[in-house]
């Protein structure tokens, strides 16, 4: 079966962090460019974060900076690094394939007091 789970959400204090997994099965991950996108409540989904196959990474102004995306090849796993996070960061995290065809179901991050 062709799927992305993620995993490592939760509530985070403003200015902490967290990390975010991604594990990958039923497809070629290490041949796949992978990608973090979010949605915060009430607005449409935002791209945070692109890797390519060969590790080249690429970061929306939002972010850039603070997080961080990872990629290991021999656990199928994506990895999102999210380091001083600010109240605007809260949102449903999904990992997905570049292309879009594959997406998980989603982790949720809230920063908050």
């Amino acid at each position: 079966e062709v799927q992305l789970v993620e995993s490592g959400g939760g509530l985070v204090q403003p200015g902490g962090s967290l990390r975010l997994s991604c594990a990958a099965s039923g497809f070629t991950f290490r041949g796949s460019a992978m990608k973090w996108v979010r949605r915060a409540p009430g607005q449409s989904l935002e791209w945070v974060s692109s890797i390519g196959i060969g590790g080249t990474t690429y970061y929306a102004d939002s972010v850039k900076g603070r997080f961080t995306i990872s990629r290991d090849n021999a656990n199928n796993t994506l990895y999102l690094q999210l380091n001083s996070v600010k109240a605007e960061d809260t949102a449903m995290y999904y990992c997905a394939t570049e292309t879009g065809a594959i997406r998980g179901q989603g982790t949720q991050v809230t920063v908050s007091q």
